[in-house]
């Protein structure tokens, strides 16, 4: 899976990097905790520190664009994102799970 990155636009106020790319692969639309991963290597961040927002692939194609929103840490994205976003990328989710089983 190659990842190309279309364009980046910095938001300061959210502390963060709007993220425009694209994938080109050769099996079906790679899972989104893949092409975060992916992205993150490209862009030499921690994977907690980017959502995909969005992931688009036309039918028949090989290729994917896709919006992410690249963080300055994992705790900004925590503070602003959605729940259900930070859910679908799992970022926080492994941090609660050990706070539950300390708790039980």
């Amino acid at each position: 899976m190659d990842v190309d990155i279309v364009s980046e636009e910095d938001n300061p106020m959210l502390h963060r990097t709007d993220v425009t790319f694209e994938l080109t692969h050769d099996d079906a639309t790679p899972e989104r905790l893949q092409v975060r991963d992916s992205l993150a290597a490209k862009l030499n961040k921690n994977a907690d520190e980017v959502v995909i927002r969005n992931l688009n692939t036309k039918f028949g194609m090989r290729k994917t664009v896709g919006e992410a929103k690249v963080y300055e840490s994992a705790d900004f994205a925590r503070e602003v994102e959605q729940d259900h976003m930070l859910e679908r990328n799992k970022i926080g989710v492994e941090e609660e799970a050990d706070v539950e089983a300390e708790e039980a």
